[in-house]
């Protein structure tokens, strides 16, 4: 094959393959020929007719435009999309069920205790009354028991919950007529009356039957079993008469007749049946010794099955103005002991000097149980003051004959202020109504008035325990003593150092405080809300 005939071939083969690159030869010459006048270079580009490399335009790139509705749903609703919403939905709810079990176990885990359902008898504040000492003190005239209706509004905005009426009837009487009025107190329409304003201000009637001849006098083994039992029926008779027209229940003393289990499990049956959820009657036994007497010869005991509340004194029951070291052991005395399943009620019993009577006020209304308080012992909403309130003879005799009134109004307006922020404390804080109760072991360091030497130790000493719920905590601090005191900083590590304080006997304390800082006046007590949220019950 001949050079030209090489050349030609490929040319042809180059042009059946669609390439890029046109080789045209001119073989006219043969191999070697030029054309006339040219060189190499003249020959070879007259031999080309077409440029060897060629560019194809550039492609339109094109314009974005948004899908349709119909292709949308038509992308939307591929399987693949389906998968994955499936799976974004089992997700979610996986993540919100762990969520909520997250949620639920801390809550179970938090120390946060159930408040229990307390009937209307465990958060009332009790307000014993005489309506012929209150007749008295406003100088009315007999048969003029509507002044106690006058004081409802006065008692009610003191957070008195419950009236303790005494001596309705006649007490030389025997045995007693239960549906007879004393005629000194009023007649039965009008305490029929006095129980319909006193349901209007949301206040209940417990008759107090204490040291009345119910039945007559107990046998030789104190039982009343040999009561006629006409006797009987007609005193379940009155106290029906009375339930219906709406008194809340009734009390006796431990030493009445009527403190037997035959006669309180009576009582009980007759109170239930007028006893609704949210309207119950009770039985109240008033305690006059250290610890309740056993009913019968089998040594029963009183329990929750037969009443619903014991009344307790914080004092004995003495002729003489009791010291202060009296004072201090009988409360050391009730606040190291435990009363058991009962729910206790708490008054103050003995006599005491005023600063002390303010002390007890404040144990009273911040120890566990309700507490009743004795007519006079808040200051009387009135300028008369009723003879009866010994308490107030002694600051009278205090202050001096020769200091002016305004002094003396001063004073018991100061008592009135100590009285209702306990009661409001009370009724706003759950730590004080149903809070645990924890006695603490108290040090101190004995301050004389001018000096910050250590002297010996007070001859009252002081008394300190805590109530607490939940993370809410306060301290109540007693200084019965003479002396100021101070704390020691060793006392109660477990506790924390700040606080506010919430009330004092002087009304003198505002504000935030430190334990480590703090100093007892002589005869002051002193409630504090505490900061921190760790426990203190033991």
């Amino acid at each position: 094959m001949t050079f030209s005939k090489l050349f030609t071939n490929v040319g042809v083969t180059c042009e059946r393959q669609g390439s890029r690159i046109g080789i045209q030869l001119n073989m006219d010459g043969g191999y070697g020929s030029t054309a006339a006048g040219s060189g190499m270079s003249g020959s070879l580009g007259g031999s080309e007719t077409v440029p060897l490399l060629i560019t194809d335009p550039e492609p339109e790139t094109p314009k974005w435009q948004p899908m349709s509705k119909e292709q949308l749903e038509l992308e939307a609703g591929g399987p693949g999309w389906r998968k994955i919403r499936s799976r974004l939905v089992v997700v979610f709810w996986l993540g919100w069920l762990a969520l909520l079990g997250a949620s639920v176990a801390t809550i179970v885990q938090s120390p946060r205790p159930v408040a229990p359902p307390l009937l209307w008898w465990q958060r009332a504040l009790f307000y014993r009354l005489q309506p012929i000492l209150l007749m008295d003190a406003q100088n009315e005239v007999p048969d003029g028991i509507n002044v106690v209706c006058e004081q409802l509004p006065y008692l009610k905005s003191l957070g008195v919950k419950a009236l303790l009426l005494e001596g309705l009837f006649h007490q030389d009487v025997s045995p007693l007529d239960l549906s007879k009025i004393n005629e000194r107190v009023g007649t039965v329409p009008q305490i029929q009356q006095l129980l319909m304003e006193s349901h209007k201000a949301g206040i209940k009637v417990v008759f107090d039957f204490c040291d009345l001849d119910l039945f007559g006098p107990k046998d030789s083994v104190g039982n009343d079993s040999a009561v006629p039992s006409d006797f009987t029926g007609s005193i379940q008779c009155a106290l029906q008469f009375w339930l219906e027209q709406g008194v809340a229940g009734f009390g006796i003393c431990d030493t009445d007749a009527a403190y037997s289990k035959k006669t309180l499990t009576e009582w009980r049956v007759l109170v239930k049946e007028f006893s609704t959820s949210d309207d119950e009657r009770i039985v109240v036994v008033k305690q006059t010794g250290e610890s309740l007497p056993a009913l019968n010869t089998s040594s029963t005991s009183v329990n929750s099955s037969l009443v619903e509340l014991v009344m307790m004194s914080l004092l004995p029951h003495e002729h003489h103005l009791l010291s202060r070291q009296e004072v201090a052991n009988a409360v050391e005395r009730h606040l190291s002991t435990s009363h058991g399943e009962l729910w206790p009620s708490w008054t103050v019993g003995g006599e005491a000097s005023p600063m002390l009577h303010r002390i007890l006020l404040v144990l009273m209304m911040t120890l566990p149980g309700s507490p009743v308080v004795k007519y006079g012992e808040e200051i009387v909403n009135s300028p008369n003051a009723s003879a009866d309130m010994s308490w107030e003879r002694e600051a009278d005799k205090t202050i001096g004959l020769n200091d002016s009134v305004g002094e003396q109004r001063k004073l018991k307006r100061s008592a009135l202020a100590l009285f209702s922020s306990l009661s409001g404390s009370r009724l706003r804080e759950e730590s004080l109504l149903y809070g645990s109760f924890t006695f603490l072991p108290f040090n101190t360091t004995s301050l004389p008035p001018y000096s910050n030497s250590t002297l010996d130790p007070p001859s009252a000493p002081v008394l300190a325990f805590l109530r607490s719920w939940g993370c809410v905590h306060f301290l109540v601090l007693l200084n019965l003593g003479p002396e100021a005191q101070a704390l020691d900083p060793a006392w109660a590590l477990s506790l924390p150092t700040a606080g506010v304080f919430v009330t004092s006997t002087g009304m003198d304390r505002l504000g935030g405080t430190s334990l480590e800082t703090l100093r007892l006046q002589p005869e002051e007590a002193i409630v504090i809300k505490l900061f921190e949220s760790d426990s203190y019950s033991s």
